[in-house]
């Protein structure tokens, strides 16, 4: 999915999303692109940091959802036919919660502020860096070692 939209850069290379004066540079962002997909475009994560990120963000989205709230409008079964055992949502929730937290868990304690932050919440390296008080371009080094990491908890190939 494309969802591009004009965002203007700073003296300092920083996208800014306001601020329209004329003599600033402009670039057009996809802002449906993930920080992880970004850095594996330009060749900075594998194809495995990239599956086991994946993986974490569908399990941190799963389990970020709220229960149902309204009335199934699954069909009723016949008596005559078996209802096929479909998982509640509320128990999916709880299992997505649980695996993320594994995940969290295998990663280590120093290694998991970058990962969530970049991943899960979709900060850029960037800001991610500023947030945790680290130093210009130390992220990409730590968020490669979570993401190696994750993808031995995930046991990938």
């Amino acid at each position: 999915m494309r969802d591009l939209a004009e965002r203007h850069v700073d003296e300092h290379g920083v996208i800014r999303a306001g601020s329209a004066e004329p003599r600033r540079r402009s670039v057009t962002v996809n802002l449906a692109e993930s920080p992880l997909s970004w850095l594996a475009s330009r060749g900075f994560v594998s194809a495995r940091q990239v599956e086991a990120g994946e993986r974490l963000r569908a399990d941190y989205e799963r389990a970020a959802l709220g229960a149902r709230i309204t009335m199934r409008w699954d069909a009723t079964p016949h008596a005559r036919h078996a209802a096929p055992q479909v998982p509640d949502p509320t128990t999916m929730q709880i299992d997505a919660k649980r695996r993320f937290d594994a995940a969290i868990a295998g990663v280590g304690a120093g290694l998991s502020d970058i990962l969530w932050r970049v991943v899960c919440a979709g900060e850029g390296l960037p800001a991610a860096e500023r947030g945790l008080g680290w130093p210009a371009r130390a992220g990409k080094l730590v968020l490669g070692i979570a993401l190696d990491r994750l993808g031995d908890h995930y046991r990938l190939p």
